[in-house]
């Protein structure tokens, strides 16, 4: 494959960026911050959109920092999604479910057979489960936490001064978050078509390109068809971000549309030095 040349950016130590998303995710992209930063300074969007929003670091970040004015986040997991209608809906009444729960093994199983009783009740179960599970594993047959930081074991993860204020600052700005429940290959495109150049597009789709299946693993909805997310881009007119890990078929894709990508190391859980690609329209970061 041919080589592509090293972002001038280096990746973010994680504990030296504001932690905003209360939400565990793997694949999670607060190590990409400074590169995000740099981005939406240089694009001054209207508006920034997250169609793959997971976590959803990236528009807490554009919020908060003032990068964009607004954005609007589109997440197709069920559970996921309820989260963030309960977040942005209910964040009094979530943050003071999280400040009266401590965790115990039989508590979070039995939150987990029991069907929510409403919407602060759906995303208070998503929040636990995520923060009590291995990695933040929201996919079917995902692992509680067994010893966990320092033998906390499921309650390792469990923060819920820290958790409840990082509502507290959702809920501030939530007239700023639009957020949709659905698939953002189906929305895409037309969310596009109507802003234009006034979007930027922060792109971080499962990793299944090239046969991984790290995404199928992590997430409930993973099946991606990659060439068309890219032509997607491609046919619009807005400043887009995309992060993929280097795989031959996304080599491919950057090469045929004429893209740029510069490669960024980034640390997993194991303290492997991983190359991750940086993908945009313009070339950016080398």
């Amino acid at each position: 494959m041919a080589p592509f040349p090293t972002s001038r950016i280096p990746a973010a130590n994680v504990a030296s960026v504001p932690q905003r998303s209360p939400l565990r995710y793997p694949g999670g992209k607060t190590w990409l911050v400074p590169h995000i930063r740099e981005w939406l300074k240089g694009a001054r969007p209207e508006i920034l959109i997250e169609p793959f929003a997971g976590g959803g670091i990236v528009s807490l970040t554009a919020v908060m920092e003032d990068l964009a004015p607004r954005c609007l986040m589109i997440e197709r997991d069920r559970d996921v999604a309820a989260f963030w209608r309960g977040a942005l809906r209910h964040g009094a009444e979530l943050a003071g479910r999280v400040r009266g729960f401590a965790p115990t093994r039989e508590r979070v199983r039995e939150l987990e057979r029991a069907p929510p009783d409403c919407a602060a009740g759906h995303a208070f179960r998503t929040l636990v489960l995520n923060r009590t599970r291995n990695s933040g594993i929201m996919a079917p047959g995902a692992a509680l936490i067994r010893n966990g930081e320092n033998g906390k074991g499921i309650a390792s993860r469990w923060y819920p001064d820290t958790l409840a204020r990082r509502l507290a600052a959702i809920t501030a700005h939530a007239g700023r978050i639009d957020f949709r429940e659905g698939d953002a290959m189906a929305l895409l495109a037309p969310l596009l078509d109507a802003y234009g150049r006034g979007a930027a597009v922060f792109v971080d789709p499962p990793y299944t390109a090239g046969g991984k299946r790290a995404g199928a693993r992590l997430y409930s909805h993973s099946e991606i068809d990659h060439a068309r997310l890219f032509a997607i881009l491609a046919d619009s007119r807005a400043n887009f971000l995309m992060t993929y890990d280097r795989a031959p078929e996304i080599v491919s894709l950057v090469a045929r549309h004429g893209f740029h990508a510069a490669e960024v190391r980034m640390k997993n859980a194991h303290h492997d030095r991983i190359p991750e690609l940086a993908i945009t329209r313009d070339r950016m970061f080398s």
